[in-house]
């Protein structure tokens, strides 16, 4: 599965990309206001710091507006991907866009019904939102669970990129399902790397370690 950094901040994404865990970035209006700069530069930047995949949006909800966007922002770099909102008019600039050689992430899928509907109209990726979902009391993951089916089902070159994200186990559980991406903050693929117990072993390791340093001294003396 690849991982996304669902996030604008620069300083971020280069501190996680060194790793080599970074497959892609996921961006939206939110995310691009909180930087410094104008918008095309911070996407030019994030674009030429990771190779992969970037998710730029539209902020029109008109056909012709967003389709003008989407033009526009596929000139800022070759791997800009444009994203689009799961509207009926989101549908028809996706199906135009996409016809004209874009890709296309369409944002803010809450159905399986919704993502089949993308796929169908050209979505190169589809992304439930899964962290919203259970914020009102549904199972988010579903939706995901869903989406993966009707793929395999009928070998729908959509892929599912699962956002809204809100800890590593969303992470695990879109990977067992066989969701192609997942999109993150920072903070949670920071908190993938972390367990109580590699803390723990290296503590002790390193202690052992200065204690068997000290006792060859001491032979040695």
């Amino acid at each position: 599965m690849k991982l996304f950094l669902d996030t604008a901040n620069l300083a971020q994404i280069k501190k996680l990309n060194q790793m080599g865990i970074v497959d892609g970035i996921t961006t939206n209006p939110t995310l691009v206001a909180r930087e410094p700069g104008e918008f095309e530069e911070i996407v030019a930047a994030i674009c030429r710091e990771v190779k992969g995949d970037v998710s730029a949006e539209v902020v029109s909800t008109d056909f012709a507006g967003m389709v003008a966007e989407a033009k526009h922002l596929a000139t800022i770099a070759p791997n800009v991907v444009v994203k689009i909102p799961m509207i009926p008019e989101g549908l028809r600039a996706t199906r135009a866009v996409s016809q004209a050689g874009m890709r296309v992430n369409v944002t803010l899928v809450f159905s399986a019904n919704q993502g089949l509907l993308a796929a169908k109209a050209g979505a190169s990726f589809i992304s439930p939102f899964i962290g919203r979902l259970d914020d009102i009391g549904q199972r988010g993951m579903e939706v995901v669970e869903d989406l993966v089916k009707i793929r395999d089902n009928y070998r729908l070159k959509a892929e599912v990129l699962v956002g809204s994200i809100r800890h590593p186990q969303h992470v695990l559980e879109a990977a067992k399902v066989g969701a192609d991406i997942a999109t993150m903050p920072p903070e949670v693929m920071e908190k993938m790397m972390q367990h109580p117990l590699t803390d723990a072993g290296l503590k002790r390791f390193l202690e052992d370690w200065e204690k068997a340093k000290k006792t060859k001294a001491s032979i040695t003396a």
